[in-house]
């Protein structure tokens, strides 16, 4: 979509950037995109430390075999 250079100045975009539509009960907005990463950081914020991908894995593993023994009444 072209997007007059105007209006791109405005919302502070360049002619490959991203942008989004906002349908609301007012109208239809143009407002500047944003990536996955950008518009999620730190929503899940915690004073734990990060852990490995093996970490996370090995937590996976116990939860599940956790969630399968509780599922057998044990």
């Amino acid at each position: 979509m072209t997007i007059p250079a105007p209006i791109r100045r405005l919302l502070g975009v360049g002619p490959r950037d991203k942008v989004s539509f906002v349908v609301d009960e007012a109208g239809v907005r143009l407002k500047r995109g944003s990536s996955v990463v950008e518009a999620t950081a730190g929503i899940f914020q915690t004073d734990q430390p990060a852990r490995s991908a093996k970490e996370l894995r090995e937590a996976a593993a116990d939860a599940i075999a956790e969630s399968a023994v509780e599922r057998m009444g044990g």
